[in-house]
């Protein structure tokens, strides 16, 4: 075992917080010089890769309490506060208070305690696809098929699927409501969203029991997952044949059989995209609705749909060559880039509000982020490219440790350690043991559910 994989695993153990004597998740960061205050919680999303190592390394009743307290805080929760949230949405995160006494208080963010107040909506997706995880890891079904675990997924699904004042299979949420948790001018339908509802549809299926009260459901969640799969493969995708079909769309058009149905005006496509996109390669857009393409590459979306069978075989093999012919701007000095190129000028006031800690080419905006490192892997080991994510690891390995597991790294390629970031963060550290595994045994997280084999 490398010297950086154990000082990964020591920062992991150094992690966990336990609740009742068990050992039930892991707090954000072990800096203790962290200033906001929620670094000290345990975040659903940020738990991820600190699950998926404790399944694959059999300590399975850590993901099993973990799922068990999540579910248990939302239904606290709306005995709480009514109908002041929906239905179905789960936590961002927790944090666990021992009080002089002994006693321990348990108290969850919904986004009340958020920055600009948002609610998750990403968080119930991941747990969903964790207690599929959880059940394909110990082949025991028993806590899926709980009454009150089938009803949290039926709620979710229900949250997600039901009425709308839309005609598109995708999902709208709102900015922030996703990994990139501050105003970035995704907002609508932004693509790791829609990885992570193809995704859950998909887990989903797997978990519910096909009993006649679920038989609706399961049947409106089949037909939401062709369509969404099929608009997302054909609408967000971008490679230069495409590229040139929008150069020369006609818009204001009418009727079912046209090639412009969104009114993409071609005025749209930015002018960095146009000698940015490489031969050969292409992606997903970031974002599209009525009038709106967002070109910018973000990579978590794109990687979710490699993994997760959303994009194409063909697609995923693209967006990896993209990766390849794009190196510098996209991995850099620190895998992975979480979007390109950032927003600066008159844009970055307008659109993030002049966010100080959104400055271009840092944090959300254009920021490098070691937790990309294990979807990365995952994704290249899935479509036969071992050798990027053997690249990747390595510049990660070698920095990581040597600079105290930072959170991000700042500038065009992700030479500096962010100017905000907090050490010991535990998800860069849990990406590098995470993709450690996956190069040992390169079908691990297929067998948790996490990926999908090309079809």
């Amino acid at each position: 075992m490398s010297h950086a994989i154990q000082d990964a695993l020591d920062l992991l153990e150094r992690a966990l917080i336990h609740h009742e004597h068990r050992p039930v998740g892991t707090v954000a960061t072990c800096d203790p010089r962290v200033a906001a205050a929620n670094y000290h919680d345990c975040f659903v999303r940020d738990f991820v890769p600190s699950a998926l190592i404790f399944l694959l390394d059999g300590r399975t009743d850590i993901v099993r309490d973990f799922l068990h307290l999540v579910m248990r805080l939302k239904d606290q929760h709306e005995q709480l506060a009514g109908q002041h949230l929906a239905t179905g949405v789960l936590p961002a995160s927790f944090k666990i208070t021992r009080e002089a006494d002994g006693s321990e208080t348990v108290s969850a963010d919904f986004g009340d305690r958020a920055i600009g107040r948002v609610a998750p909506v990403d968080s119930m997706m991941w747990w969903i696809l964790l207690i599929r995880a959880y059940t394909r890891a110990t082949g025991d079904r028993t806590l899926a098929e709980l009454p009150e675990c089938q009803r949290q997924i039926r709620q979710i699904l229900n949250l997600c699927l039901q009425g709308r004042f839309e005609v598109f299979p995708t999902l709208l949420v709102p900015d922030g409501c996703f990994m990139i948790d501050r105003r970035m001018g995704v907002n609508g339908h932004p693509l790791e969203i829609q990885a992570l509802f193809h995704a859950m549809l998909e887990a989903a299926l797997e978990l519910l029991v096909p009993d006649e009260g679920n038989q609706w459901l399961i049947e409106l969640t089949r037909s939401r997952l062709d369509v969404l799969r099929d608009y997302v493969r054909h609408f967000y995708w971008l490679d230069l044949a495409r590229l040139n079909e929008i150069h020369r769309y006609s818009t204001e058009m009418f009727g079912a059989e046209i090639e412009n149905p969104l009114n993409i005006y071609p005025e749209s496509i930015p002018d960095w995209v146009v000698d940015w996109l490489p031969e050969g390669a292409g992606y997903l857009l970031g974002n599209l609705g009525p009038s709106r393409l967002d070109a910018r590459f973000f990579t978590q979306g794109n990687l979710l749909a490699a993994m997760f069978g959303l994009a194409s075989p063909t697609q995923s093999r693209q967006i990896l060559q993209t990766f390849e012919q794009r190196w510098d701007d996209l991995v850099g000095r620190m895998p992975l880039k979480i979007c390109y190129p950032a927003l600066d000028g008159k844009e970055w006031r307008l659109v993030t509000g002049s966010d100080p800690k959104n400055t271009p080419w840092s944090y959300h905006n254009g920021g490098n982020w070691p937790v990309l490192l294990w979807p990365f892997v995952a994704a290249c080991l899935q479509h036969d490219r071992r050798d990027l994510a053997e690249r990747a690891f390595a510049i990660a390995q070698e920095r990581l440790p040597r600079d105290r597991w930072p959170e991000y790294y700042d500038g065009r390629q992700g030479r500096l350690i962010g100017r905000r970031a907090n050490f010991d963060q535990v998800w860069s550290a849990t990406a590098l043991i995470l993709s450690r595994m996956m190069l040992d045994a390169p079908d691990s997280l297929i067998r948790l559910g996490f990926g999908s084999l090309p079809r």
